[in-house]
């Protein structure tokens, strides 16, 4: 048995061992996305690279490296509407053509962004990595929320930042269920790393109903002051709640999240074109993001619809489109723990990082954003996080579960549509 374990044991593969059968080298197994890492391997067999070709040792050139950034993915065709969306808005076109110019330039720059990110994660061990990509996991949503929050648009950055929390709770996760639950009659995931999860969302929660309640029932008129002293002093709790929620995910409860047979890859770009990458990514975000807040009013006007709206419904679906891909693709391939960390654990971040951050940003700023919501937000944060935790309290999931979340959002959806803009 013994001389059977290590016969399986992963190894590099050799320069004299190139005339061997592919079939029989145990070779490790590297994804596509690495391919490009192996600097022009060759050997590959059903879209699995099964050893470099020992002929390619020369690191990837400049014009190689964006070569590979542009071919990453096809949604980079719709990097073509960054300079459309810019035109439009130096030129001054109608806003609804610079909120949806932009709004599509967004989506492949949060595919980007994430790309880059994971090329420095890789770098930097598995610990390091996983803070990396945990930090700038929701890094277009906090743009987004900054910009916004910087021009007064307190309601917006609200809106944007629960509907990111709901369209990642029962958007992305119905859709994983019914997807998943169409190949698979039953699907099981790590059922104390998904209850860790929506247990801490129960807690963020919390955070939005205590002050929903402090002004329900206090008999003061004026209750900003107290309202935001609360709000300050909530954030600071929740943001060292996420930190220790890192130190238990990354240090001593990490078999809980741990995959298993996850392919290994290899980070492709140079460190300084990693780097370089994810700055110049952010800044252009942070540019298309101006133009979509700037548009938001005229839109608004426009299509007739509240910013609410544009703000709990429209808005995460630029910067969660990525993910979105990614969880409903990992699902399908029976990788429940992997679709339940993206949806939910995307939705805990907001809800116990991006929120609070948003709350000390404003502090410093001097604009009043606070953890007071309204009270149909505050229900509609409610029921969602409820039902989320009695569907995968058991650690299966299928199909009518997931039809279940798809119509609890598209409820929530026609409710938000039709609510009074200045309620």
């Amino acid at each position: 048995m013994a001389e059977n374990n290590s016969s399986t044991h992963l190894r590099p593969r050799s320069i004299d061992e190139h005339d061997e059968p592919l079939m029989n080298t145990p070779d490790r197994r590297v994804t596509i996305r690495s391919v490009r890492s192996l600097y022009g391997a060759k050997h590959t067999q059903n879209g699995i690279v099964l050893g470099p070709d020992p002929h390619h040792h020369e690191p990837l050139s400049f014009f190689e490296c964006l070569k590979v950034i542009l071919l990453a993915t096809r949604i980079n065709i719709l990097l073509l509407f960054i300079p459309l969306g810019i035109i439009a808005s130096k030129l001054h076109w109608a806003p609804v053509t610079v909120f949806v110019l932009n709004f599509i330039a967004i989506i492949p720059l949060a595919k980007l962004l994430g790309y880059a990110t994971e090329e420095i994660a890789m770098r930097l061990g598995d610990n390091l990595g996983a803070l990396l990509n945990a930090s700038f996991g929701n890094a277009v949503e906090l743009i987004l929320s900054i910009v916004a929050l910087k021009e007064g648009k307190i309601d917006v950055v609200q809106a944007s930042v629960l509907g990111s929390v709901l369209s990642n709770l029962l958007l992305v996760l119905g859709l994983c269920f019914i997807c998943g639950g169409y190949k698979f009659q039953q699907q099981k995931f790590n059922q104390t790393a998904a209850q860790t999860s929506s247990s801490l969302l129960s807690l963020s929660c919390l955070s939005l109903l205590i002050p929903a309640a402090f002004v329900a029932t206090a008999k003061e008129i004026d209750h900003q002051d107290h309202i935001q002293s609360l709000s300050y002093g909530t954030s600071i709790v929740l943001l060292v709640v996420y930190v220790l929620y890192l130190f238990f995910q990354l240090k001593t409860h990490t078999h809980l999240y741990a995959t298993e047979n996850e392919e290994e890859e290899e980070p492709v770009l140079p460190v300084w074109m990693s780097i370089a990458l994810l700055l110049i990514v952010t800044l252009i975000v942070a540019l298309c993001a101006e133009f979509l807040v700037d548009s938001i009013e005229g839109l608004s006007e426009s299509w007739h619809i509240s910013p609410t709206f544009i703000g709990l419904i429209l808005l995460p679906i630029v910067g969660n489109a990525a993910e979105h891909v990614t969880a409903v693709t990992v699902a399908m391939k029976n990788k429940m723990d992997l679709a339940i960390g993206v949806a939910v654990g995307s939705s805990m971040q907001i809800a116990l990082f991006v929120t609070p951050v948003m709350v000390i940003i404003g502090w410093v700023i001097g604009q009043p954003m606070t953890l007071f919501f309204n009270t149909f937000e505050t229900c509609i944060m409610f029921v969602s996080v409820l039902i989320v935790n009695y569907l995968i309290q058991d650690g299966e999931s299928n199909w009518l579960e997931g039809v279940q979340l798809l119509s609890t959002y598209v409820i929530i959806a026609i409710a938000v549509y039709y609510y009074p803009s200045d309620a």
